[in-house]
């Protein structure tokens, strides 16, 4: 049962009482009604609710109901974190396209015209900055009051923090670093670069995993969860910092794999159905719950997108959902890589292909490309019954993504693993989907670049995952409407960062913006 999602609501309520959102002022504290240190002294309890609030804004947008938001916009649901990760890692790259022609989400889709006004990239930075400072107000608030299980729960704010942080290294590659040192300063805070950031969060990440426990609650950070973060900051230390990490990347997945106790699940479809929170492969879950916490900006942004009555049946009965978008398609880039679609074995190929084209000649074009139908808001096992809002589960980590990471980091050359096993773990991914096995001579960086966008794609990592091949920008590598073209264009170099919001360099002057914007 998701019962740590239940405490959504308190935590909503219990920080509207405390705290505003301090987003279009970094530098100044967040309004008081009722401190912190008040509340906690009243009801130590209240904390779980507070942290639950902190994990819940990575997949809803506010604390009222889907129509409400922690941060500025006209349509909240379009505000959570969730969704503008898939905005941004997945609709930007090869594999996902959408066909809404909405200001903002057009030029994401197309790779073209990017700039500082485009408001999906002020969604997410808002964001980062809505949990960085609101964590660390937490945290600041536990050095005066007793709470039980003090050390782990600020443990766990801090990985949230970090966590924020990483996706603005990611995405932006600089910022200005919030910590209990600088917290409420009324002076415009410095510009960190990319990689100060780096080595703050990875800082912040090799000190929580001493206070997080092996196992915790679901949805709640452990080790592992830590670990796979610090992985993935690793994973990309080239890219942000200009020095590889793959031996440290290695260490930590090693230490995920072998000490996490996560399994693959039996099928495939486990970890994208209903009841997901039963597969033992997920590491890290944002939670959904169609009742409890709705959102148009978790997994219900998946599957009412991916589907509609212009050309699928029976919706509700195979995927859940009584709201249909008609939105997302894949394009060839995705499902072309399954070989022919008429007769693949891989269940992993999940498509929706009947009414629609295999060319996508036209991205506005509801039947040019196929739906994904990975992610569903049926059970996998038993009945369910089908809601507007989805209860599907995201998987942020999981361990298919380890086995991957552990392969790369071996062809990159990394101590402390082996081809041998590489070749196990990809293998046993691949069985799992009834692909055939491949040979030690197939097993290539090239090819694991192939294997993570059949296994991971529509799961927030695509775009990293290019820019560190070196093919999302120039012209190495094109695909369906890339730079706007139908066949695709080179873009350029300076397109590996988004710009910095044009509301955030109006905020703090000591903010400069990223290259060729």
């Amino acid at each position: 049962m998701k019962n740590f999602n239940k405490k959504l609501i308190v935590g909503f309520a219990a920080l509207a009482l405390c705290i505003s959102s301090c987003t279009e002022d970094l530098n100044t504290e967040p309004k008081v009604e009722l401190s912190l240190e008040n509340l906690l002294a009243r009801d130590p309890q209240a904390i779980e609710g507070l942290l639950s609030k902190m994990y819940g804004t990575f997949a809803l947008s506010g604390p009222n109901g889907p129509g409400s938001s922690d941060i500025t916009g006209p349509d909240p649901g379009e505000t959570a974190f969730l969704r503008n990760i898939l905005n941004l890692q997945d609709f930007t790259a090869d594999g996902m396209k959408n066909r809404w022609g909405d200001d903002g989400l057009d030029q994401l889709t197309t790779t073209s015209n990017w700039d500082e006004n485009n408001k999906f990239f002020r969604y997410l930075y808002d964001r980062a900055y809505y949990v960085i400072p609101q964590t660390t107000n937490i945290i600041l608030a536990l050095r005066n009051v007793d709470v039980s299980n003090e050390a782990q729960i600020t443990s766990e704010l801090r990985f949230i923090r970090a966590l924020a942080y990483y996706y603005l290294i990611d995405c932006f590659g600089k910022g200005v670093i919030v910590n209990e040192n600088n917290y409420g300063s009324t002076d415009p805070l410095p510009e960190a670069t990319r990689t100060q950031l780096f080595n703050y969060v990875e800082s912040e990440l090799l000190a929580v995993i001493q206070g997080l426990p092996q196992t915790n609650g679901y949805g709640r950070a452990n080790k592992s969860v830590a670990r796979m973060l610090l992985a993935k900051l690793y994973m990309n230390a080239g890219v942000y910092t200009g020095t590889q990490k793959y031996n440290e990347a290695l260490t930590n997945i090693n230490l995920v794999i072998n000490e996490g106790g996560y399994t693959l699940a039996s099928e495939f479809r486990m970890n994208f159905s209903g009841d997901n929170n039963t597969s033992p492969e997920i590491i890290f879950p944002l939670i959904a719950d169609p009742v409890v916490s709705q959102s148009f900006g978790n997994t219900t942004y998946i599957v009412n997108g991916s589907t509609s009555t212009e050309t699928m049946t029976n919706i509700p009965q195979n995927f859940g959902t009584t709201d249909s978008w008609t939105g997302h398609r894949a394009t060839k880039a995705w499902y072309g890589l399954y070989g022919d679609l008429n007769t693949t074995t891989d269940k992993r190929a999940l498509f929706w292909r009947t009414g629609h084209n295999y060319e996508m000649n036209d991205y506005k074009a509801w039947a040019d490309g196929y739906p994904s139908t990975k992610f569903r808001n049926t059970n996998f096992s038993g009945t369910s019954t089908a809601t507007s809002f989805s209860g599907t589960d995201f998987p942020l980590f999981r361990l298919a993504d380890a086995y991957l990471m552990y392969a790369e980091c071996v062809l990159r050359g990394a101590t402390g693993g082996s081809q041998g096993q590489a070749l196990t773990y990809v293998n046993q991914i691949r069985t799992r989907a009834n692909a055939s096995t491949i040979a030690a001579s197939e097993l290539t960086l090239d090819f694991i670049l192939d294997e993570r966008a059949r296994e991971l794609n529509l799961e927030g990592h695509r775009r990293t995952d290019l820019i560190r091949f070196g093919k999302f920008t120039g012209s190495s590598y094109l695909w369906p409407w890339k730079g706007g073209a139908q066949n695709g264009v080179s873009i350029p170099s300076t397109y590996n960062l988004f710009p910095v919001p044009q509301s955030a360099l109006q905020a703090n002057p000591n903010l400069t913006q990223n290259p060729g914007f």
